[in-house]
């Protein structure tokens, strides 16, 4: 049975799903951060004895709510803290980026020579709209794209990471690391800037990240 497809105006974070596929990349991600017992924990704390010891198989059914991601997140910084948990949701999140590009890169063709040999402004632009699309198509975020002179503008209509709470400073720390590592995969290298600077726990329409485009090294 096929669902509707949601949009910034209706959605409901308990009706909207990520595939399995990337929530066991996240919860290995988790794992190389923290170690198996450390996401046993923050699966137990999360109110998911479900998933643990038994990750979601490796397929595309979306069939993990973006309020069960979000319990991850804030189970993560009731255990550590929001410094420390916001220390290993970024990790993870590089992590699960390179995780995530062995599963979606030849799916996407983002691994082609083509795509390898584009002037790095345009390696930068492409990556993200390709990177975009890997959501839009086989989740229920929803990413939208803005492309300026010195910086990518990445906006989630709809987000797992902040799903079902409530907070008073950017709390996206997961999806900051997987767009820093996105862009130090596709520069071949280098380091830049990612910011989030609005966010829907915080009563934001969208999920704002600032992605510079000059790298800092």
């Amino acid at each position: 049975m096929m669902r509707a497809v949601p949009t910034p105006e209706s959605d409901s974070s308990h009706d909207l799903y990520y595939p399995n596929k990337m929530v066991r990349i996240m919860l290995l991600a988790l794992e190389e951060v923290m170690g198996r017992n450390g996401v046993n924990a923050v699966l137990n704390l999360a109110g998911l004895r479900h998933l643990v010891n038994n990750y979601p198989p490796n397929n595309f059914d979306r069939q993990v709510t973006f309020d069960e991601i979000g319990a991850i997140m804030r189970a993560l910084e009731d255990m550590y803290g929001p410094r420390g948990g916001r220390g290993i949701a970024l990790r993870a999140g590089r992590a699960a980026f390179k995780y995530g590009i062995k599963e979606f890169g030849p799916i996407l063709g983002i691994a082609d020579l083509a795509f390898r040999l584009l002037p790095l402004n345009m390696k930068l632009k492409v990556g993200a709209d390709i990177f975009a699309e890997a959501f839009n198509r086989f989740s229920d975020q929803r990413v939208h794209i803005i492309d300026e002179a010195e910086r990518i503008i990445w906006q989630n209509h709809t987000c797992p990471m902040c799903a079902g709470r409530k907070t008073d400073t950017p709390c996206c720390h997961l999806a900051v690391g997987i767009l820093q590592e996105s862009l130090y995969w596709v520069s071949g290298g280098k380091h830049f800037e990612v910011t989030q600077t609005t966010c829907r726990a915080m009563g934001d329409e969208v999920c704002t990240f600032i992605l510079d485009k000059k790298p800092m090294d």
